[in-house]
């Protein structure tokens, strides 16, 4: 009995099945069919997408590279003589022209070496008078003497007087002539002293002048790294600050050197050094901002072998103090214009696995997808070599649920800026 009762649910079951299946809505397969003709009718509802026309204009043709903003001269300002720091007289941060006093060192002691020096010298200008004084008078003695011993040899050549008193006189003058040449070396040796007292003074004013510290350059000085009252030394590594020059200033910036021979191109085919001075815009790190336009100014002699790169110097005005040494930038160097080209959107620029295509605005509000080629892209534009007409609309928003025959509805876009 208890076996029996076991297999009564089965067929209870089998029961509650049937009867849930026809009781169920006739609809049901309805509904089914409906929700597959919504989406069919979803599917080929237009899209809308964003459009904008391709248009004929000129097309500047950049080079970019990662730069760095340097000073085009950096000066670390350092005594040339030692002694006390007395005066400090500049602003830590300011802008500094060449000439303006910043430093004095104690002039003292270099005071009373020029005191001494041109003590000296006076003294030494005594002692040239005096040997000249001297062979003056020791001229005219000689000349007295030599008359004498001429005089008194014609009387010993006619027996008058004794040869010895002759000779005696001839001496004399003999050595009269000595002394005037010792006279003459007295004073040409005082006038040698005279010279190097006068050195000596020279070099007490210039350790004088080297006393006032003043800018070599026009620049922007940085912090004081010696204070006042210190004792400062010629043989010291470190300066009292250091200054930039920054208007103008230079970016240094790298280049791809596959780029290298189209820029001397460029520049061999003109007559002058002008050709170098080709626009040069300083963008910020994040590329968003432009900060300064400047021109090229060199290209360095020698390639990077580790980067493969060529560094470039610009030069920009930097009137308005925006740029900074050792600040990281962005350049853009134009090299070449492309004068009335046809260019689209870059966003209406497409990459397929095998081409690069647009989609093209039908008259018919629908879509074709169009083989271009693409030669170069600079900020939000893209130079079409081929494929396009002026005129033509092409997609640059919703591509992604295109396909080409699909129906859209057009959104114009408002003309872009031609950013980096």
């Amino acid at each position: 009995m208890k076996r029996a009762l076991r297999w009564l649910w089965l067929p209870l079951l089998c029961g509650v099945i049937l009867v849930g299946y026809f009781a169920a809505p006739p609809d049901r397969g309805v509904a089914a069919k409906t929700g597959k003709a919504d989406r069919r009718a979803t599917a080929a509802r237009p899209s809308p997408v964003g459009v904008a026309p391709a248009t004929l204009s000129d097309f500047g043709v950049y080079l970019t590279g990662l730069g760095t903003v340097t000073p085009f001269n950096t000066v670390t300002v350092k005594s040339l003589v030692d002694g006390e720091l007395v005066k400090v007289a500049f602003v830590e941060g300011q802008l500094v022209h060449e000439g303006d006093l910043l430093a004095e060192i104690d002039p003292r002691p270099f005071e009373v070496q020029l005191e001494q020096a041109q003590a000296q010298l006076a003294k030494d200008e005594a002692q040239v008078g005096q040997s000249e004084a001297n062979l003056v008078r020791d001229t005219a003695q000689q000349k007295f003497a030599q008359t004498e011993a001429d005089r008194y040899a014609r009387l010993v050549a006619a027996g008058v007087i004794a040869l010895d008193q002759g000779e005696q006189l001839r001496s004399n003058a003999d050595a009269l002539a000595g002394t005037m040449t010792a006279d003459r070396a007295a004073i040409n040796s005082a006038k040698a002293q005279m010279a190097a007292d006068q050195a000596a003074i020279h070099n007490a004013q210039l350790q004088l002048t080297y006393c006032k510290i003043t800018s070599p350059i026009t620049g922007r000085i940085g912090l004081r790294l010696v204070d006042k009252g210190n004792v400062i030394h010629t043989a010291s590594q470190n300066g009292l600050a250091v200054i930039a020059q920054v208007e103008p200033i230079a970016v240094v910036f790298n280049i791809a050197e596959d780029h290298l021979q189209g820029v001397l191109k460029k520049a061999r085919a003109c007559p002058d050094a002008s050709c170098l001075k080709l626009p040069v815009e300083v963008w910020d790190r994040d590329r968003t901002t432009k900060i300064a336009t400047g021109t090229l100014l060199t290209i360095d002699n020698q390639i990077d072998q580790t980067s493969g790169t060529v560094r470039f110097k610009a030069t920009v005005l930097n009137e308005d103090g925006a740029l900074f040494p050792n600040q990281f930038v962005n350049a853009r160097l134009l090299v070449d214009t492309e004068k009335q080209v046809v260019t689209v959107p870059a966003t209406a620029v497409q990459h397929g696995p095998d081409s690069t295509f647009v989609y093209v605005l039908k008259p018919d509000n629908t879509v074709e997808a169009r083989k271009i080629r693409v030669s170069a892209s600079e900020g939000d534009r893209s130079l079409v070599d081929t494929g396009l007409s002026p005129g033509e609309v092409v997609v640059t928003g919703g591509t992604d649920r295109l396909q080409p025959g699909s129906a859209v509805v057009a959104v114009r876009e408002p003309a872009a800026k031609n950013g980096l």
